[in-house]
């Protein structure tokens, strides 16, 4: 269950659209579109079709069809609009009365939309609303679009005198979203007819950074994602992540005062998801579920790391983050993520155990779903007499291979680094699986994939997440731009034929071309074919911008 999910049958998906995330994805390397994000999530959606759109940085309902009876009738009920649809929205001017209907041509000029004569016919009613709030120079003005031109309502609000609050495009004053909502949809059911009202409430005054994560992650499973993502989430130079009944921030230098009182606010807002804090909790013995702290009582602090550039010269416990709000952690606690349990620590040096950007791919080894027309278990290699066998190099603290194991998977996993693997096997135990019935190697990866291809072993499931940048005794250097291509080769003679390689580079300056490029020429050069791709851009809570552009590249491939 997704909480943003406002109705679904056998051809309806309705949800209640974030503001700041795309209808559809603009372009093949950029953040996915809710569409995008949705038919990739679920199998019973993959088949998702767009009968109307939103902004990006419109909220509210969202029709989205799933069957081609839905898909005919909702949209011909568009055309012939009968579909009536109810927005609000903010603004700091007064209209010249309180109802007025607006009609004009709508045509593009630049990044604007303006009314023209050339334009497409537009109508739009508008109506104020009664609103009662301690910042008297606001209005609620309700419309009702009777068209369905691009900005519309925007530009109509603008050209008569009441730009949307926050819509700066348009003359609108600047704020801290853009005050539109959705908040109703009334059309047909395609298949009985019947008259459906969807309603979604909206807090203009709401953090749009925080109610994005809320209306996507399921707090109930989840309790481990990032909150703050720098520039896009307009805090340049501050990472902020929740970490179960903990936050850690990250930047180049310590916090100032503003910064901290902003993660200070954060923490007072422990039920912001739904889900009150419930004290946190630390590993328990092995076999026997984590145990709470201390009962009900609210156990919450934050940590600051300041972020370096010569990681590896550092010692663990001056890489590591320090307690600057509340209450300190546990050594060890732990937290969900999709339902599974990951043990992590702030004292270990720079990672604190779990890499959240990757919490997407964790998920498409629990659900088998890659994408829409991509599922991980092909069914010709999967059989009653066979596991599905996963290779999980760099391993880290083997969290995608807990996944792996949980959706029935047996796991061999691979790390330069004997404290990663027994932590990753803490991760099994934590989860209920016997370490013992998958298998933990200790040793240089390249060394360790010439020993494994001698043995003539072969693997349904490849994982390469590498680091940027490694140094091993066997190997010497290994630079993830200039070396990741010789990986690819070093690893697909395990690979069975059908079999899927995960690749994934965490390097903000190699563009995402370049580096399906080199992934693609190595397994060219192999003489292997690919069958099926999935790009799989960074997760929702680490947005991408001009100014905070992607630094993680995964794409999934089924290889022939």
């Amino acid at each position: 269950m997704i909480p943003c999910l406002l109705f679904e049958d056998e051809h309806l998906l309705v949800v209640n659209k974030p503001a700041g995330m795309n209808t559809h994805a603009p372009g093949p390397f950029a953040g996915e579109g809710l569409y995008d994000w949705l038919r990739h999530r679920e199998p019973r959606w993959a088949s998702l079709s767009i009968v109307h759109r939103l902004d990006k940085e419109t909220s509210g309902v969202m029709v989205f069809g799933k069957t081609a009876l839905a898909n005919g009738s909702i949209t011909a009920q568009f055309a012939e609009r009968t579909v009536r649809k109810q927005y609000v929205f903010l603004t700091d001017r007064s209209p010249r009365r309180r109802g007025l209907i607006v009609k004009s041509g709508i045509a593009r000029a630049g990044e604007r939309y303006i009314s023209s004569i050339h334009g497409q016919p537009a109508e739009t009613r508008f109506c104020c609303a009664d609103f009662k709030f301690q910042i008297s120079n606001l209005k609620l003005i309700e419309a009702e679009p009777l068209t369905g031109r691009t900005h519309q309502v925007r530009v109509h609000a603008a050209e008569n005198g009441f730009p949307v609050l926050g819509d700066t495009l348009y003359g609108g004053s600047e704020f801290s979203r853009l005050c539109l909502h959705a908040r109703g949809l009334i059309l047909r059911h395609p298949a009985s007819g019947k008259e459906m009202e969807f309603h979604a409430p909206v807090d203009f005054f709401a953090d749009a950074r925080l109610a994005l994560r809320a209306a996507l992650i399921d707090a109930h499973e989840t309790d481990a994602f990032r909150l703050v993502h720098g520039a896009s989430d307009g805090w340049p130079d501050l990472y902020v992540e929740r970490l179960g009944s903990f936050f850690l921030s990250r930047s180049e230098r310590p916090l100032h005062d503003r910064q901290k009182e902003y993660v200070r606010n954060l923490m007072a807002g422990a039920s912001l998801f739904g889900v009150p804090f419930s004290g946190g909790s630390a590993p328990g013995e092995p076999g026997k579920p984590a145990v709470p702290l201390c009962g009900t009582e609210l156990q919450t602090g934050a940590y600051h790391k300041i972020l370096k550039r010569q990681v590896r010269k550092i010692a663990p416990a001056e890489a590591s983050p320090l307690l600057v709000l509340g209450r300190p952690a546990p050594d060890r606690f732990v937290v969900r993520e999709n339902g599974i349990q990951f043990e992590l620590s702030f004292n270990e040096g720079y990672s604190v155990g779990l890499f959240l950007d990757q919490r997407d791919n964790r998920r498409r080894l629990l659900t088998g779903h890659i994408a829409a027309d991509f599922s991980l278990f092909n069914s010709e290699l999967k059989t009653q007499d066979s596991r599905f066998e996963v290779l999980n190099a760099f391993a880290y603290t083997c969290g995608f291979s807990v996944c792996a194991a949980k959706a029935g998977a047996r796991t061999t996993s691979l790390d330069l680094s004997k404290k990663y693997l027994a932590w990753g096997k803490r991760n099994f135990v934590l989860n209920g699986f016997d370490p013992a019935g998958h298998d933990f190697i200790y040793g240089d990866v390249f060394d360790w994939l010439r020993r494994l291809a001698k043995r003539k072993l072969l693997f349904d499931l490849i994982l390469l997440d590498p680091p940027t940048f490694a140094r091993s005794k066997e190997h010497g250097v290994f630079r993830v731009e200039k070396d990741y291509g010789k990986l690819v080769a070093a690893v697909l003679p395990l690979l069975k034929t059908g079999g899927v390689l995960f690749a994934s580079a965490n390097a903000a300056g190699w563009s995402p071309e370049k580096f399906l490029a080199g992934v693609e020429e190595a397994i060219h050069s192999a003489k292997r074919r690919i069958l099926r791709r999935h790009y799989a851009p960074q997760p929702p809570d680490f947005p991408m911008s001009r100014a905070e552009p992607a630094y993680l590249k995964t794409v999934w491939l089924r290889i022939g």
